[in-house]
């Protein structure tokens, strides 16, 4: 079935919004949970869309790819939490859940697509079957997405903090002085195509765990 840039857009509005919500919320409250309250101060520990939503990178940039690509490719990023390390009780060792908390959040929601759109292709088939399916499918996608590129151990996404956690004192020090240079690193990769290369592989695994698992 063939969809229109309106159509694409309705479909995977949600599963976005949600998908960035959530992630950044989890950072934020875990990082409360360990000692630091300056995303709650704030108000960066909200499930209120609007106050992680970046006007740049959640709304023109993704549309600009999405149209260019036509449809096939979808990118962007939300405000980032921010997180003053040295408050976390453990710093380096704290620095990995808080870390890492913005990924789970997005297996979580992958997951409960993963039962909605089960729903959608048992419950009796009407208007809103399909829509929701494609919704479903789209919010497995999206969040597949995001959890696999922020697990990348470049800074400052998430996998390179869950890097420097990790890594022995001398190294992590050394690691975490390549961060200037880390979303020049990403938009490189993008835009030569290494980046879907590099994710391809990884979600397509993973949609297929959670499509065995579910029975979609």
């Amino acid at each position: 079935m063939e969809f229109n840039l309106v159509q694409t857009i309705a479909i995977y509005a949600l599963p976005v919004i949600f998908a960035i919500t959530l992630h950044e919320a989890a950072h934020g409250y875990v990082a409360r949970h360990f000692g630091d309250n300056t995303a709650y101060v704030l108000g960066r520990v909200s499930l209120n869309p609007l106050r992680h939503i970046d006007l740049v990178g959640t709304v023109l940039v993704p549309l600009l790819i999405l149209v260019t690509s036509s449809g096939g490719l979808l990118f962007g990023w939300a405000k980032p939490v921010p997180v003053d390390f040295s408050g976390l009780r453990h710093p380096k060792r704290d620095m990995l859940w808080v870390a890492a908390a913005g990924p789970l959040a997005n297996l979580f929601m992958a997951v409960l697509w993963a039962l909605i759109m089960k729903f959608a292709l048992v419950a009796p088939q009407t208007a809103f079957t399909l829509p929701l399916s494609l919704m479903a499918k789209a919010g497995i996608t999206v969040n597949l997405v995001l959890m696999l590129l922020n697990l990348l151990p470049i800074l400052p996404l998430d996998g390179g903090r869950i890097a420097v956690s990790l890594l022995p004192n001398r190294l992590a020090y050394s690691f975490s002085r390549l961060e200037p240079y880390g979303f020049p690193i990403l938009l490189l990769l993008l835009f030569t195509n290494l980046l879907g290369a590099i994710l391809n592989p990884m979600v397509s695994a993973s949609i297929h765990v959670i499509a065995t698992v579910f029975q979609l």
